[in-house]
Parts: structure tokens; sequence; C-alpha cells
């Protein structure tokens, strides 16, 4: 059986069980769509969330971005850990108590302000659907190469598959079709790490096998891939970050943004009862670190497979590196793989100095001694896991088991990320500020509606991203981070913060984010519309756009409390509402107006 077939054996059947399971779950009623009844037990849930979290940023780009950037890039992994602590500790159990079916709806009742819940609305949806580009592109990615069609191509694939079982079955169908998900993403994430583990360590267990010899030279594999990558030009694999503001500063945003993430916390009003929202939370914390635990290790033996591929005599003991980077293989005689992902457009060679060799090295290092003019091959952040089992000769199956396992993790978080604007959309706007006398089947419909627009418009943006899939959800946190997550925290633990401080602070944080990060990335992120090169040189006091949300939180923080204490304190009924909302006992279902 060829390759192409097994790949679309493997998607298309669990695509069969993802539709399949919509169908059976589709939602009959708002509750259904929003927050699944409202019965989901605690382990479902958490495993849903985990598949919510493992986007495409996690599944395909992360441990791409690590491989790339070595120790530097670990900020993914502390900040979005990191944020699902701040989440279960702070905000998740008090919003489920509250007992809403949406963030801007919580925003809009405990500031006394449907002012509020429209900036909410707004802050929602500009996050969010920043966010779900990342994973649109993502999506296409892992489409473009299994399906062997071009990334456009993959990327509207994607689109149509999400648009059946995300707007059939809203959360209900979502939540059962995710623990399918999380259950196929999960596999064919842990199956190659283990192969290529004993392959490179002979350990079979991969974040154990990262700290262990390599099988080939002796030494240790992160002492080799330090080697490997310095005579090519490269910082050490392990080298500590120059810039340790901007790193605090990204991973703070993470974590605040994680926590601020309303497809996340909207997850936490699908269970029973407030105690069920923080097991929820730690149940996810577990299914995530199975696959957290994992990403360093996959990162660190693609990135040592790739460079021995093109450079095969630093695989083993080398007394001389300068030698071996000498002896690249031939264009001609490039592997297979780089064959199939130059298909795609997501690998290019340029042979710079036409002398048929290939010459994958650091392009700002001056290697002219060695008569190389500039790097020659370019690879995707983003394909890297996906291509792991190909680069390590891996068989034909765990190739598509991989391809299933990217596409779940993308199409999973697409899918909540649409439900998130669709509801906002739909309950907060249309029923909370247009037509508040509208029917249960006509906000239904207008849900579904609205879904299948924010579908087109990621397709659209997600042919030319501001970004690869990491980076593009990392510009999504700091958004969220910036007007979200004070506006929950103040609204949970503040009694004096009113509907101007809230909406004053809402409104100064997001602004000051979207402008920092369109003047580096685009305008709107359309390309070529940035008014600065997005490098650090051209950063203020080094802070990268990535980072500039735990900026902006702080400033909405400091704007809110200015404005509330010059105002009128908040009404005596919204005063007690906060306290009791401290208290986890005495939640009801979600509930409507």
């Amino acid at each position: 059986m060829s390759q192409f077939a097994i790949n679309v054996l493997f998607v298309g059947g669990s695509f069969a069980i993802y539709i399949g399971i919509a169908i059976w779950a589709k939602a009959g009623s708002t509750k259904d769509f929003y927050v699944a009844g409202g019965g989901v037990h605690p382990i479902t849930n958490g495993m849903a969330i985990g598949a919510d979290w493992m986007s495409a940023a996690s599944f395909i780009s992360m441990a791409g971005i690590i491989a790339s950037a070595g120790y530097g890039a670990s900020t993914f992994l502390m900040g979005w850990t990191g944020g699902y602590v701040l989440l279960a500790l702070l905000l998740a159990p008090y919003l489920r108590k509250f007992g809403k079916f949406t963030v801007p709806e919580f925003i809009g009742d405990r500031f006394y302000s449907r002012s509020a819940r429209m900036v909410a609305v707004v802050c929602l949806i500009i996050a969010s659907l920043t966010y779900v580009i990342g994973q649109m592109a993502g999506a296409g990615v892992a489409f473009s190469r299994f399906l062997e069609v071009d990334a456009t191509t993959g990327l509207i694939i994607a689109a149509i598959v999400v648009f059946f079982y995300s707007v059939l079955g809203g959360m209900k169908g979502i939540t059962y079709t995710q623990v399918a998900q999380y259950i196929v993403l999960i596999i064919a994430y842990t199956i190659p790490a283990v192969f290529i583990s004993l392959q490179l360590t002979d350990n079979p267990i991969p974040p154990l096998g990262l700290f262990s010899d390599h099988s080939v030279s002796g030494e240790p594999l992160l002492a080799k891939l330090n080697e490997v990558v310095s005579a090519l030009g490269f910082s050490e694999y392990t080298a500590m970050v120059d810039n340790k503001l901007n790193m605090v500063l990204f991973t703070l945003s993470l974590m605040i943004g994680t926590a601020g993430l309303p497809h996340v916390i909207m997850r936490f009003f699908t269970v029973p009862k407030v105690a069920d929202a923080r097991w929820s939370a730690g149940w996810a914390l577990v299914f995530i670190g199975l696959l957290y635990l994992t990403a360093p290790a996959v990162a660190s033996m693609a990135r040592l497979n790739l460079v021995t591929t093109i450079y095969p005599d630093m695989a083993g003991q080398v007394e001389n590196y300068e030698d071996a980077a000498a002896n690249p293989i031939a264009y001609a005689d490039r592997p297979d793989w780089i064959r199939t992902w130059e298909e795609t457009g997501l690998i290019t060679f340029d042979d710079k100095n036409n002398d048929g060799n290939i010459q994958l090295y650091n392009g700002a290092a001056d290697f002219s001694d060695r008569g190389w003019q500039g790097n020659e091959l370019e690879v995707s952040n983003d394909i890297l896991v996906l291509a792991n089992p190909e680069i390590a000769n891996l068989p034909g199956w765990v190739v598509g088991l991989i391809a299933a396992g990217g596409l779940a993790a993308a199409l999973s978080t697409a899918a909540g990320l649409l439900l998130a604007i669709s509801s906002a959309i739909s309950h907060d706007l249309i029923k909370g500020a247009i037509n508040p006398r509208i029917t249960e089947r006509g906000e239904l419909r207008a849900a579904r509606i609205s879904m299948s627009v924010a579908i087109v418009v990621a397709t659209y943006l997600g042919v030319n991203p501001p970004g690869f899939a990491a980076q593009v959800v990392a510009l999504a946190f700091g958004i969220a981070a910036a007007s979200l997550f004070p506006a929950l925290m103040m609204g949970i633990f503040s009694k004096r913060i009113n509907n101007k401080g809230a909406i004053a602070g809402m409104l100064s944080g997001l602004i000051f984010t979207l402008v920092y990060i369109f003047v580096y990335k685009g305008w709107f992120f359309i390309p070529d519309t940035n008014n600065l090169p997005d490098t650090e040189a051209n950063w203020v006091m080094g802070i990268s756009p990535l980072s500039i949300g735990s900026v902006g939180a702080i400033l909405n923080f400091a704007v809110a409390y200015m404005v509330s204490s010059v105002t009128e304190e908040p009404p005596q009924e919204i005063q007690d509402l906060v306290e009791s909302v401290r208290y986890p006992k005495g939640a009801g279902a979600a509930i409507d107006h």
C-alpha cells in the first residue's frame, strides 16, 4: 500500500469517527450548543480541554520552534502549563459559580453594563480569531503534506471538515469529538517519539532519552546537539537567553493569556458542580502533561536528525566538525522525505554556490572559507514534528498516524475557538444587545451562521498568517492577556472596580497591545503593512510583539483601578454578588437571562 493510501486511511477513518460523533451528539437546544447540556464528567471534560488546548501550536509547531531556538523557546512550555495552574486556582471555580454561558456575559453582569459586555465581545472575537488563524494554517500544513496538495487547498479542506462537525454539534458535539481527538493525537505524538528515542538513545521513554547518551557517538544527546549546531554557526542549543526581560514578559503573557482565553474558560461551564470545574482543570493538566513532557525530546531529536541527515559525518564520534561539515549530501541524493515536503513549498533549496551540495547553516555566519555563500535549505518550523517519522525512516503506518494526530490537534482547537466566536456573536451581541426577544431556535440559527462566517474569515487569513503557528497563537494569548484576563480577575476579586474602570481598562489594554503588534506584524496582519521590521533592534526596550500582552495587562489593571478610584462605587447588590461568587457552594447549572 502506498504512503498516500495509508495517510488517507488514517485521516479518513479518524474524520469519519469525528463526524459520526457530531451527528450522534447533535445540539438540540442552546444549552446543548453552548455548554453541552451542563452535565459533562470532569475526566471527560479534562480530556476535551486537553484536546482543545493541544492545538496546532502545541502538536505541530511548539516542538518545531523549540528545535529551532533551543532553550529560549522553553517559555512556550512554561507559559502554557503555568497558565493552567492560574486558571484552575483563580478563575475556573468562580466563573462556574457565577453560572452563565459566556465570558462576555459574566463581564456584562458583573460590571452591570451592556457596554462592558460589548467591549468583552470585541476582545473575545479579536483574540479568538487571531488564535484560529494559527490553527487553520497548521491544519493546512498537515493536509498539504499528507494529502499531497498545495497548502491553500489543504487549508480549504480543513475548513470544510471543521464546518461539518462544529456547526452541526456545537459544544455537545465538540466535547465528545474532542475526547476522540485527544486519544488520536496523544497516541500519534508519543508513538513516533518512542521510536525515535529508541533509535537515537536506546531509551524508549522520550523525556528520559533527552538526558541519555547518543547511541551512535556515545556522547550525551544534548552535548552532541550543542556540538553539531555550533559547528554550523548556530548558538548552542542549551545556551541561556540574553534578553531575560523579554523572556519573563513572554512567559507571563502566555500564562495570563491562557487563563483569559474564552474558548478554554467556556469548557468549565459544561460541568455540573464547582468542584468539578477544579477537577476538570486538574485532569486537563495530566492529559496535557503527557504531550508537554515529550515535546522537548521530540524537538531535540528532530533537530539532531535533520542536521545529521544533511551532514552524515557528524553523526558518529567527530574530532573535527569543520571537516565533517565540509562533506554534506548532494542535492541529487537528498532523501525522499525532503522531496515530498518540497512539493508543499515548506522546504526550499537554493544552490547559491552551484556545487550541487546542500549547505544548511546559520546564514548570518561567514563560512566563505568553505566555499559557502549562504544557507541553501529553508525548512519551516511547522513541519518538523510531522516530518519526524519520515526523517527517522519509521514505518508508513506511523506517518499516517501522525498525520491524523496533527489534524486532530489543529481541528479540535479550531472548533472550540469558533464556538467561542459564534456564542459571543449570537448570545452576547444579538441576544444581549440587538434582539433580546429572539427565540431559542433563532439564536441557535444565528450561532451557526456566525460560526460559518468565522470559518470563512479564518480560512482567508490562514492563507497568509503573520508567522508560523506557534507565533500566531502567542499573539492571540497576548491579546487575551491584555484585555480579558484583568477584567475577569478584578471582577472576581475586587468589589471596588466599577463599570467605567473595567471598560477603560479593557480598551486601553486591547488598543495598546494591538497597535504594538500591528506596527511590527502589519496592520490587521495584512502583509507588508508593518511600520518597522520585526527584529530585536527595533523593539521598544527589547520587548517582542509576542511579549507585549503582559505589558498591556499591567496597563489594563492600572487604568481600571485609577478610573474606578475617582468614580462612584459599584451598587451594593454587585458588591454582594462579588462576595457570593468567592464561595463555591450554591452554584446551579449554567443559566440564561
